[in-house]
């Protein structure tokens, strides 16, 4: 266990881009990760199957983390969980309750999944510390220090996949999560210090499921935010990097908010 865990301090406001890429990796960039240090709390948003080794190639202490935040159930944003759990058995015990939150069902798919994978570990030696904790679209959740907000995006059905709206320490993030083009998402993202957005198609314009690029370009002036950067980049967006004037973010890109 790292005896001298170092924890951000209640004047950081960073957000670290910890994967930017689509389900496919496009461009060799890893998948759905953020983490956000505000007011002296650290919240992981997203959690990809590469996850544990973002954090530790941007020398992040997972057992810093105070939260762990779900979009939604895709194996590209919380595949990385059980290997989370893993880490918290046997590498950096917990010295505190760890809260995962996101849509219904992630607790039984986040056990099912390391049952899976690893069905003969003793799950009590971490369990007591995890909470699980639903977040329903159109309602307010307490997630530690932070109030997060969600509605539902036009994703996946049945299940709910969620854009988010994360409060703490006099500042808020958006993020869209997975979504197709949304109305109710402009308003929802007004006044945010940080909007991050997904933008994983260019050319297929008829996939409801995804935005695409000239769809976002076009409604630009509608998101009234402080900064807006584009995440969840696949291929086509990728290869017309030239052509795209919003900003993009980088794997291991942080922004100061």
């Amino acid at each position: 266990m790292n005896s001298k865990r170092v924890r951000p301090s209640r004047e950081s406001a960073t957000v670290t881009l910890l994967g930017t890429g689509d389900a496919f990796s496009s461009g060799g960039r890893s998948f759905s990760g953020y983490l956000i240090d505000l007011a002296g709390t650290r919240i992981l948003m997203e959690a990809g199957p590469d996850i544990l080794g973002s954090l530790k190639r941007n020398s992040i202490d997972p057992a810093t983390i105070d939260s762990i935040l779900i979009s939604h159930l895709h194996g590209d944003h919380f595949g990385g969980i059980p290997f989370l759990m893993l880490e918290y058995m046997w590498e950096s015990p917990l010295d505190h309750p760890l809260t995962i939150a996101g849509p219904r069902n992630l607790e039984e798919r986040c056990w099912r999944l390391l049952a899976t994978m690893y069905p003969h570990f003793e799950v009590e030696r971490v369990r007591a510390k995890l909470r699980f904790v639903v977040v329903e679209p159109q309602r307010t959740s307490r997630v530690g220090a932070a109030k997060i907000r969600a509605i539902r995006s036009p994703h996946t059905r049945p299940d709910i996949s969620l854009s988010l709206k994360i409060e703490l320490g006099g500042k808020s993030i958006v993020f869209s999560g997975d979504t197709g083009w949304n109305d109710k998402l402009p308003p929802f993202a007004a006044g945010a210090n940080l909007f991050l957005c997904e933008c994983t198609y260019y050319e297929s314009k008829h996939l409801v499921f995804h935005m695409n690029y000239p769809e976002l370009a076009a409604n630009r002036d509608l998101f009234k935010v402080d900064r807006m950067v584009l995440t969840h980049v696949g291929r086509e967006v990728l290869n017309h990097k030239r052509d795209v004037r919003i900003e993009m973010g980088a794997d291991g890109m942080q922004i100061r908010i």
